[in-house]
């Protein structure tokens, strides 16, 4: 296998493994990132590489970094996993449970700026 295939072996799997992690279909997916679903298809099946900006869009529908897509990092939150537990926690989620997480956070913060305005 040349080191291209391999590439592109490796950016398939991973482009799998956090669409599994996030819980998503290729359809679901495909949806978030605004792109067709047989172009997941295809990038999940290596016959079809993405292009940039179909990259950005798959990191940040999948809330991967592109360094983790690519085979660069090896921890799909790496930017995520320092720093604030909440945030590398966050990085743990469901899909569903991240958008939860989210509308709790923004409720939190309604009623810290209530209470101290």
């Amino acid at each position: 296998m040349t080191r291209s295939n391999r590439k592109i072996a490796l950016f398939s799997r991973r482009l799998r493994a956090a669409r599994d992690l996030r819980r998503l279909s290729q359809s679901d997916l495909a949806e978030r990132a605004r792109l067709q679903q047989t172009a997941v298809s295809h990038y999940e099946s290596g016959t079809r590489r993405p292009s940039l900006r179909n990259l950005r869009r798959l990191s940040e529908a999948l809330e991967v970094t592109t360094d983790y897509l690519l085979g660069r990092a090896d921890d799909p939150a790496a930017p995520l996993s320092t720093g604030e537990p909440l945030f590398r926690d966050f990085s743990l989620l469901t899909t569903s449970d991240r958008e939860l997480a989210r509308e709790i956070v923004a409720q939190l913060a309604r009623r810290s700026k209530r209470t101290h305005a």
